[in-house]
């Protein structure tokens, strides 16, 4: 039986006191910002259970993505995008949790998990008959993997739609149960499925590819799109095609 811990009444006075000046004091800037679970736009979330909304959005919204790949690899196939709520699917450990870049995209439509893998099939079906040579899917602008059973979503996808390709980013940990499936789907399908760990490191090996802070001084290339060099992502193709750390400059 655990120990009981007795206070006095002079404790105990000075503990509802500590409490109420705690629920009483306005609260900062810091220490809202520190509270955040979730986007500081919740109207902007989505449920993808509304016909009328593309869960899968064109690359083209988004003057970094781009639409028509032109890239050697996945060239001719068409680039779209999906956007989860930020903070709600991430992983505490993120390191852009207090500053992620959600906060300054008050338009962008976020999707809810609920019900969501069933619309992206039913889109990714759609969008596969509608272009011959596939499609990408950039996953994703906000959010991340939230759950083991949606990383096997993933690969019941490429399974099931051999002209689906994905790439993207993840802060997940490589060694954790979410990012340890993350990357078994790198290694089994490294033509087909690319995801970067979010992490300023070199990359060394197949299948653990790296996406670093502008910070990183290791062995890596910088954003062609963020230097003005190409237009977007779907002109260049380095995030899934070469096996060096990408190095993004701070947004």
């Amino acid at each position: 039986m655990p120990a009981t811990i007795e206070l006095t009444q002079t404790q105990t006075q000075n503990n509802f006191r500590i409490r109420r000046i705690l629920l009483t004091a306005p609260l900062d800037s810091d220490t809202i910002y520190s509270m955040k679970t979730t986007t500081v736009y919740p109207k902007s979330i989505k449920s993808p259970l509304v016909p009328s909304y593309q869960v899968l959005k064109k690359g083209s919204n988004n003057k970094k993505l781009g639409f028509k790949i032109t890239s050697n690899k996945w060239e001719g196939k068409n680039l779209y995008s999906l956007t989860l709520t930020e903070r709600d699917t991430c992983p505490e450990s993120c390191h852009h949790w207090e500053d992620c870049y959600g906060n300054n995209m008050p338009f962008a439509h976020r999707f809810s998990t609920l019900g969501l893998v069933q619309a992206v099939e039913e889109q990714i079906e759609t969008l596969v008959k509608k272009h011959p040579k596939g499609i990408v899917i950039r996953l994703h602008v906000l959010g991340d993997f939230y759950s083991f059973d949606y990383v096997r979503f993933w690969e019941d996808m490429l399974l099931k739609f051999p002209t689906l390709c994905v790439f993207g980013y993840t802060a997940r940990e490589h060694d954790g149960v979410i990012g340890g499936y993350i990357q078994f789907l790198n290694i089994q399908y490294p033509e087909r499925f690319v995801i970067r760990f979010s992490r300023s490191k070199e990359t060394k090996r197949i299948g653990l590819w790296y996406a670093a802070e502008e910070s990183f001084t290791g062995p890596s290339f910088t954003c062609p799109e963020q230097t003005g060099k190409l237009d977007s992502c779907a002109e260049c193709g380095l995030c899934w095609t070469a096996q060096r750390t990408v190095r993004f400059l701070s947004h």
